[in-house]
């Protein structure tokens, strides 16, 4: 995606009340998003995994997390951004989810706050949670382990 492109819908973002906009093209995915249409943040912007090839892609996390994962069926999430990481929506709420929760690939586990936007991470397998790897209100990095799921 060309750079131009990016800055016009940023400008479009600015002159109108447009808050969000995601797009997709070519393996490559950007979202953006703001709190007021005057201040648009890139939230997220990633290549795409090829549908062509979705069983390699579903197995790959647990190759990829090794070190924090040796045991067999344990998956690890890992933090897609740098932000401080919360286990639920308010001090008041309750956690997301908690050692033995069961989980979807569309289940919200926990929410990173980066540049003052709240971004729901969501489990992106489905199993068992067996372990919380971070602590409320904790820093985390990109990459970091945040969960082991047991995959079902």
């Amino acid at each position: 995606m060309d750079i131009k492109l990016i800055k016009q819908v940023v400008d479009l973002m600015k002159s109108s009340d447009i808050s969000e906009f995601e797009f997709e093209e070519d393996g490559f995915k950007l979202r953006l998003s703001s709190q007021s249409a005057y201040a648009p943040q890139v939230i997220q912007a990633a290549p795409v995994p090829s549908a062509a090839a979705p069983a390699p892609a579903s197995s790959a996390p647990a190759e990829a997390s090794s070190p924090a994962a040796e045991e067999k069926g344990i998956v690890v999430i890992k933090s897609p951004m740098v932000g401080t990481f919360y286990r639920a929506s308010s001090p008041e709420s309750p956690a997301f989810v908690n050692v033995g929760a069961k989980v979807t690939a569309d289940s919200i586990v926990c929410i990173i706050e980066a540049m003052k936007v709240m971004n729901e991470i969501q489990a992106e397998l489905g199993g068992t949670i067996t372990e919380v790897l971070v602590e409320n209100g904790e820093t985390v990095e990109y990459g970091q382990p945040l969960f082991k799921v047991k995959t079902v």
